[in-house]
C-alpha cells in the first residue's frame, strides 16, 4: 500500500524559509516521479514542482521558480521541497504525489495523473 507523508510545514514571516519533507512507503520509491502541489482557499490546485526518477528531470512553477528547490534522497524515500523567500502568496496546504509514469519534463504538472497522493502540511506565511 502506498503511502505518502510529507512534513515541515508551519509559521514562517515573509522572506523566511522552510524545508518540506515527502516520505514515501510502499513503492519502489527510485523508479517514481514525486510531485509538489498546494491549495489555499478558494483558489485551484497549483503545480508546484516535481523531480522525475532520473534526479536531472524537475519542474517549477512560475510563481515559485528561483526561490524553490526539489531534491530527492532514494537511500532514504524522501523528496524534499526546500522553500526560501517565502511570502504570503505562499499559504497553502502543500502535498506531495508520485507516480511511475511520470517523467517531469512537461510544462506543467496535473494533479489527475498522479496514482498517489499524501494528506498534506500546511504552510503559513503571515508577519
Amino acid at each position: 500500500q502506498v503511502q505518502l507523508v510529507e512534513s515541515g510545514g508551519g509559521l514562517v514571516q515573509p522572506g523566511g524559509s522552510l524545508r518540506l519533507s515527502c516520505a514515501a512507503s510502499g513503492i519502489s520509491f527510485s523508479y517514481y516521479a514525486i510531485a509538489w502541489f498546494r491549495q489555499a482557499p478558494g483558489k485551484e490546485r497549483e503545480g508546484v514542482s516535481c523531480i522525475g526518477a532520473c534526479e536531472g528531470h524537475t519542474y517549477y512553477g512560475d510563481s515559485v521558480k528561483g526561490r524553490f528547490t526539489v531534491s530527492r534522497d532514494n537511500a532514504k524515500n524522501t523528496v524534499y521541497l526546500q522553500m526560501n523567500s517565502l511570502n504570503p502568496e505562499d499559504t497553502a496546504t502543500y502535498y506531495c504525489a508520485a507516480d511511475a509514469d511520470i517523467d517531469c519534463l512537461d510544462d506543467r504538472v496535473n494533479d489527475v495523473d498522479f496514482a498517489s497522493r499524501g494528506q498534506g502540511t500546511q504552510v503559513t506565511v503571515s508577519s
